[in-house]
């Protein structure tokens, strides 16, 4: 089996399950932490990009790159470590259905 069908089925799958309009309450567990750096939208007083909306296959992608090292980061990389795969995808997900 190829190595990204079996990660792109478990996506669908995840994607399968979201709600329609996810909010704040139907937060996956983990995905709390990522606010206190990244805002719902862009602002002058961080440079840390925001991930509403933002496409979860390329945000699942840079997390499973912090968390192997192959992305350099100061504090991405030991945050990314906690999450698993699963955690990663629904975190990611989860992001992506929330309006810019």
């Amino acid at each position: 089996m190829r190595r990204w069908l079996a990660p792109a089925l478990a996506l669908l799958v995840v994607v399968a399950m979201l709600p329609a309009g996810a909010s704040a309450a139907d937060a996956p567990p983990g995905a709390s932490s990522c606010s206190g750096c990244h805002a719902p939208v862009a602002t002058a007083q961080t440079i840390v990009p925001p991930l509403n909306g933002r496409p979860a296959a390329e945000t699942a992608t840079i997390m499973r790159e912090f968390r192997s090292g192959t992305r350099p980061s100061t504090v991405m990389g030991r945050l990314a470590k906690g999450f698993s795969d699963g955690e990663i995808d629904a975190i990611t997900l989860w992001f992506a259905s929330l309006p810019k």
